[in-house]
């Protein structure tokens, strides 16, 4: 899983940043999944990767207009 850049998802419109949003979410609800089954090892590294890009998104998508940080 890469890392989603800031700069990309302030790039990206509204309904761009949630189909993504919703893309990962399906992701890691599979992933979970097959690790309480015990199909799939523990990925932790995985998973916290999918957990920080979509709190990324989320950020990014609720920031305020006006500030250009």
């Amino acid at each position: 899983m890469s890392r989603l850049k800031s700069k990309e998802l302030r790039k990206m419109d509204g309904e761009e940043r949630g189909k993504k949003v919703a893309e990962l979410r399906a992701e890691l609800s599979k992933l979970k999944a097959g690790v309480a089954r015990g199909t799939v090892r523990k990925e932790v590294g995985q998973i916290a990767a999918l957990k920080k890009n979509i709190a990324r998104i989320l950020t990014v998508t609720n920031e305020p207009k006006g500030e250009s940080s």
